[in-house]
């Protein structure tokens, strides 16, 4: 069994990768990065160190890797005659990854299975947004037999990947914890054979439980810490005031997914303490300024502050907790991030009204508008 996956950074390495190694695949990694490329080309193995709780050490080798901007022919090749082909490289990179595709697509062969086509990145329904610029490159006696060649099926990604300490080299060091779910319907009754991949029917409800207790608790996690002066995420949530800001918001957002799924309260509750908990993993070195880079997404409309602050609102629910982590976003001033410095701009020149529609896509009309109208406005204040 062969797999490729585009991304050979600490996410490709460190979860995606190794699943797919677990599982028996020979994977190929290809990336733009010529010298990470050229590092894992000359390189029989790496290490994966998992840490927490249940810390373990895992071996990763029988890969290759390519450079799919100097090698396009090569890595489409591979595409072709593979099993399954993933991605972490960020959704905007999508439509560069999907040519490549594409070419496979229209030149694999009848007799092999379709090839199954998986995006995992942190986004909803990325592989429809592959699978759009994919159909866009075939040609047609490809398009015309899709279902015969290719499979696309969406996922849901969790697991928490810190930044590297800079001699690391091609070793990764994650948490202890990941969960990879893929929706089954696509596939019929032939399933990729990934043992620790979790196929379910409806992958909607896993992927806002992830975003709104996962992305949503890390990055509040993030702003407060970095408030507070903390120095990495398990020194934020050692601090009580912080600890705390972070399990209301979690409890916002449980009501919201209970109220939203029929999640079991029980179940969704134990969820939230299992995050609670990986937030505080004294072995994961990762920094307030990291997870909070990019405060400008963060704020968007379906991301993991506004998205389900907007939803409580809407079922008349004043979403205090969340709307405290929205003031904390705003407050994040790293010169280093570009957006940081992007918000610290708009919240100087713009008026508070002018903030939250252009940050948030509310408009006047929705009964959360005014709510982010007066935390914009505190903030602007001070």
């Amino acid at each position: 069994m062969k797999a490729v996956h585009f991304g050979a950074g600490n996410i490709g390495r460190g979860f995606v990768g190794l699943i797919l190694h677990n599982a028996g695949y020979e994977v190929v990694f290809a990336d733009v990065n010529a010298e990470l490329i050229d590092s894992l080309a000359s390189t029989p193995s790496y290490t994966v160190h998992e840490v927490g709780a249940n810390s373990k050490t895992w071996t990763v080798d029988n890969y290759r890797a390519l450079n799919s901007s100097t090698h396009e022919a090569e890595v489409v090749a591979e595409i072709a005659s593979a099993d399954i082909v993933t991605t972490a490289v960020g959704p905007n990179i999508l439509r560069f990854v999907a040519p490549l595709i594409a070419k496979a697509i229209n030149a694999r062969d009848a007799s092999l299975s379709p090839l199954a086509v998986m995006a995992c990145e942190n986004a909803i329904n990325a592989t429809d947004l592959l699978n759009q610029e994919i159909v866009a490159g075939l040609d047609s006696e490809a398009l015309a037999s899709i279902d015969d060649r290719a499979v696309f099926a969406n996922t849901a990604v969790d697991r928490i990947v810190p930044g590297q300490a800079a001699d690391a080299g091609l070793d990764v060091t994650v948490e202890d914890f990941f969960e990879w779910a893929i929706e089954s319907g696509p596939f019929g009754g032939a399933l990729p054979a990934i043992g620790e991949a979790h196929f379910v029917d409806d992958l909607a409800p896993y992927i806002e439980r992830k975003l709104f207790t996962v992305n949503t608790g890390h990055a509040t996690t993030a702003y407060f810490g970095f408030i507070e002066g903390a120095e990495t995420l398990s020194e934020a949530m050692e601090n009580p005031t912080v600890f705390a800001r972070v399990a209301a918001v979690l409890e916002e957002t449980k009501t919201l997914l209970v109220a939203k799924y029929d999640f079991d309260p029980e179940a969704q509750e134990a969820y939230v303490q299992k995050n609670l908990t990986r937030f505080a993993n004294p072995f994961l070195p990762d920094t307030p300024a990291r997870v909070g880079r990019q405060p400008v997404r963060k704020l968007g409309r379906h991301e993991r502050f506004i998205g389900p602050a907007a939803e409580l609102a809407e079922r008349g629910i004043v979403p205090d907790a969340l709307l405290g982590a929205v003031g904390a976003a705003l407050r994040f001033d790293l010169p280093e991030d570009a957006q940081s410095v992007e918000l610290k701009q708009l919240l100087a020149s713009a008026s508070a009204t002018d903030v939250t529609e252009q940050l948030t896509g509310l408009d006047s009309s929705h009964p959360l508008y005014a709510q982010v109208v007066r935390v914009v406005e505190r903030v602007q204040s001070t």
